[in-house]
């Protein structure tokens, strides 16, 4: 279930013991206006149950072609993929460091969720949004919004992205160690 938990960006202690967020909800209303308050956009699709597991990526944008093309053409995105993470994944360690570091991004982050789950922390102002999104939710974080992915210890999830920026995934560090003080996926 897609979880929202909104906490104050400042934390007395280095620690997430403790750290109670000023509102969580799973209310799919409740987190759609608390993110549009703040600029994010937030849907959620039927998922085509006819999918076969571990579904190639031609296939996935194949059954979600429409939907695709619709944000596509609304967000003038160039290009789009579907991208899958698995346990199992040679790389997903080291894919996670690269994602758990706060970033912006000179183009909007855009994902749809087909499978599985990942955890979105975005930084706007005085606060940390901790957006759980799973199977169904499509997120957009518009460029230049500090955030961080964590797609944990043991990812498992499939995920179409669309793209501006031909280079794909292309992130500016900003340096700061507040990742490393909010509850992670795990």
């Amino acid at each position: 279930m897609s979880r929202l938990s909104i906490f104050p960006d400042e934390t007395t202690s280095e620690l997430t013991d403790g750290l109670v967020p000023e509102l969580e909800s799973c209310d799919s209303a409740v987190i759609q206006a608390e993110l549009s308050r703040r600029g994010i956009g937030f849907e959620q699709w039927p998922a085509h149950r006819h999918l076969p597991e571990g579904a190639e990526a031609a296939a996935i944008l194949e059954v979600y072609s429409e939907a695709i093309d619709r944000v596509q053409r609304d967000g003038g995105y160039a290009t789009v993929d579907a991208i899958r993470m698995t346990p199992d994944h040679p790389d997903r360690e080291t894919l996670r460091q690269k994602f758990l570091e706060e970033h912006t991004h000179a183009e909007d982050e855009v994902r749809f969720f087909v499978e599985g789950c990942g955890l979105f922390v975005l930084h706007i102002g005085s606060e940390v949004l901790s957006m759980l999104c799973e199977r169904g939710d499509l997120i957009r974080v518009p460029a230049g919004t500090r955030h961080w992915f964590d797609m944990g210890q043991r990812p498992r999830f499939c995920a179409v992205r669309w793209f501006n920026n031909p280079e794909g995934w292309v992130a500016q560090y900003t340096g700061s160690s507040i990742a490393q003080r909010f509850p992670r996926l795990d």
